[in-house]
Formats: C-alpha cells, structure tokens, sequence
C-alpha cells in the first residue's frame, strides 16, 4: 500500500502533539503539514516545546490543502473550526478523520450529507481509545438486561463540552435496545438544581471536571441485589493514537461519514 500523505489540524494541543509523533513514526504515513491559527510561514521546529521538524505550518486551511494535496486530514481541534475544517476537506478531496466532540445532529448530518456527495469517507469519533470503544459496547450489552442505568464522566479541566461526547455516545447506544424509564424515586425532588445531572431518557449523566484527569467514564448499572460496573480509564493521550491510527486507514476505504469508532470495529 502506498505512503498516505496527512496534515494534522491541532497540533500544539496535547492530543495533537501525540498525533504528530505517531504520524511521524508510522512508516506508511507522511506528515506533509499543520494547520495552526498562528505561526503561519514557520516549521514545527521553530515552535518551542514540539517535535523537530521540518514540516510547514499553515494558518489558511485551503491554501494548505490545495498546496500539498494530501490523502487525509486529521482535525483535533473544536466543533468552531472542526466543522470548517472537514467542509475544506470535502471541497479539496481530503477525507477528514476528526477527534473533536460538540457537533450537533444537524452538524452530523449535514456533513455526511457533503461526504456522500463528494464520496469522501469521514470519521468523527467522539473518543479514539479502542478500551473505551469497547466499554460502550459492554454497556449497550448490558443494557438489554439492565435497564437502570447512570453514567458517570470525568475529564480535565480544561474540557470545554459537558457531558462528553462520549458519554453522550454511551446513552445513544443504550436507548437502542432500552425502553425510556424514569429512575429513582418517582417523587424525588433535586434540593439543589443539577444535581441529578443530565437526563437522556431516564438516564442520568454526571460530569467531573478536575485537574489530574484525563478521559474516564463509569457506566453504573443496577437491578435487584446487584449492581454492575463498566469502567474505562486513559491514564494518558497516547491512549487515543492506536485509534487514529485506525480510522485513518480505514477512512480511505469509505464513502459516506461514520460517527463512532464503534462502527468501524468488529
């Protein structure tokens, strides 16, 4: 197979940065750019703190596109400019593989909509880390035969949606196979606002946000007697690579958006 030339948008960011060592490092991948909202006209070299080398960086996400032509955009930033960032892809013949969370159903539809038209593949994945793709298919499991659910997130502080898209995730897989219910007391009442978290049909989110964090989610089941735990933990962003690894070769294969790497996994 041939060489697959990338540019990474976000890389100054700690998953960024992870992104562009495993690019860098993967012997079929190319890094031919970054996309950044400054140092344009400068190498990642001349950036303190990052990797030494010899790659452009570029502000003008079109201008980079259309100079270096390459087979995938791997888009880390935020739904602001992660959706931009995939429309540019769409119009230059770039498939985008995109770790951002935030994008609404209408987002979501609307770019698969583009993606099919053009019939470039595309991968949003609200979480990269395959333990944790795993925990929401355990959770939609066991789901079928324990409908009392809670889901408890906890991130960085520096995370700016809540609850994640993961979690969010996790709830829509669940409503799949289980009916809405309405959990605890049927007269509780919250003495302070909130404090029974969000509510995805009768399901209840909780969201931490605490310096020390990275990305860990506990999905709490409970039926007569018994409780059950579905636990995922990533101690740290390298966690996440193996993931886009993943989707970046299998997004070459696509003709339509797939939202969850869930869907891309046996």
């Amino acid at each position: 197979m041939s060489q697959l030339k990338i540019v990474i948008a976000g890389h100054r960011g700690n998953m960024g940065k992870e992104a562009v060592k495993m690019v860098s490092n993967h012997k079929r991948f190319e890094l031919v750019a970054v996309v950044d909202s400054k140092n344009t006209g400068k190498k990642i070299k001349d950036i303190e703190g990052l990797m030494p080398l010899d790659i452009p960086i570029y502000e003008d996400i079109d201008q980079c596109l259309s100079e270096q032509e390459p087979d995938v955009l791997i888009d880390l930033t935020n739904p602001k400019f992660g959706k931009k960032h995939m429309e540019s892809a769409f119009n230059h013949g770039v498939r985008p593989v995109v770790g951002t969370t935030g994008f609404t159903e209408e987002d979501i539809a609307e770019l698969r909509h583009l993606s099919e038209s053009k019939q470039l593949g595309a991968i949003i994945a609200p979480n990269f880390a395959i333990g944790a793709i795993l925990m929401m298919k355990f959770a939609e499991t066991a789901a079928k035969y324990m409908p009392d659910v809670e889901i408890i997130e906890r991130h960085h502080d520096r995370k700016l949606d809540a609850p994640s898209g993961t979690a969010i995730k996790t709830a829509q897989l669940i409503t799949e196979v289980r009916e809405a219910k309405t959990q605890g007391h049927p007269e509780e009442k919250e003495e302070l606002q909130g404090a029974r978290g969000a509510d995805i049909e009768g399901m209840k989110i909780h969201s931490v946000r605490m310096p020390g964090l990275v990305a860990h989610q506990e999905v709490l089941f409970g039926s007569v007697g018994q409780t059950l735990t579905i636990r995922h933990d990533s101690i740290n962003r390298e966690s996440f690579m193996p993931g886009v690894q993943l989707a970046v070769e299998t997004v070459m294969n696509l003709d339509t958006l797939v939202y969850g790497l869930e869907n891309i996994i046996d």
